[in-house]
């Protein structure tokens, strides 16, 4: 695992952004797409504001989550819809939205159909992931119903439910996530930092962010 640390989130966030593009160009070189693998909730929205605005080719983008929120883009937890308002927009407009939700009461009524549409974008060119307190990545959780599956298991895609998580999930699985070739992991405040030591002692049943941590780079801000 390597380190960043950055004086402030403003910095690692506008650094992060410059490095993700950078993978994606390189991935673009040598290949007809790229892929790029985000998470959602509030840490990564600075890093998408930069994103957005960079000059390459979108077009030949795929963008996905790395875990997704069993409701519909129309609610306020939908991490789609939080994509859709802070990446996919400028001149990220262009790129193609893979999507993680489908029409249905469960996520185990589409895990089929959504996991055809992700296979053609495998492996995947550059991954960010976040991480909780409680150690968890994506929507693999400690105590979570499909842990095992999620973590050893061969699926790409994996239906979650977990304690203190209020609707199932969908994520990637860890054999997709981990056959990615950049991985990266941003986290802020002085809490995390200590999960993040935690983690690092930690069995992936315990820390699920522990099965990540080798060959990627941790970005990490105090405030």
């Amino acid at each position: 695992m390597e380190l960043s640390e950055y004086p402030d989130s403003e910095m690692m966030m506008m650094r992060l952004a410059d490095i993700l593009a950078g993978q994606l160009k390189q991935a673009l070189l040598a290949n007809d797409r790229a892929s790029l693998a985000v998470p959602g909730g509030t840490t990564p929205g600075p890093v998408f504001d930069n994103l957005c605005s960079v000059d390459l080719d979108w077009s030949r983008v795929d963008v996905m989550l790395t875990d997704e929120r069993w409701v519909p883009e129309s609610s306020d937890r939908s991490n789609t819809a939080l994509l859709r308002r802070r990446l996919l927009v400028n001149r990220a407009a262009a790129a193609r939205l893979i999507p993680l939700y489908a029409d249905a009461a469960t996520p185990e009524e589409k895990l089929e159909e959504l996991a055809a549409g992700l296979e053609p974008c495998l492996p995947l060119s550059v991954v960010l992931l976040g991480m909780g307190t409680d150690m968890h990545t994506a929507s693999i959780f400690p105590g979570a119903d499909r842990l095992d599956h999620a973590l050893n298991g061969d699926d790409l895609l994996v239906a979650m439910r977990a304690p203190g998580a209020p609707e199932p999930r969908i994520t990637l699985s860890a054999k997709v996530l981990k056959d990615a070739f950049h991985r990266h992991i941003v986290i802020v405040g002085s809490q995390k930092r200590l999960a993040l030591d935690d983690a690092r002692e930690l069995s992936a049943e315990e820390a699920p962010v522990s099965a990540f941590l080798k060959d990627c780079t941790v970005h990490w801000a105090e405030t």
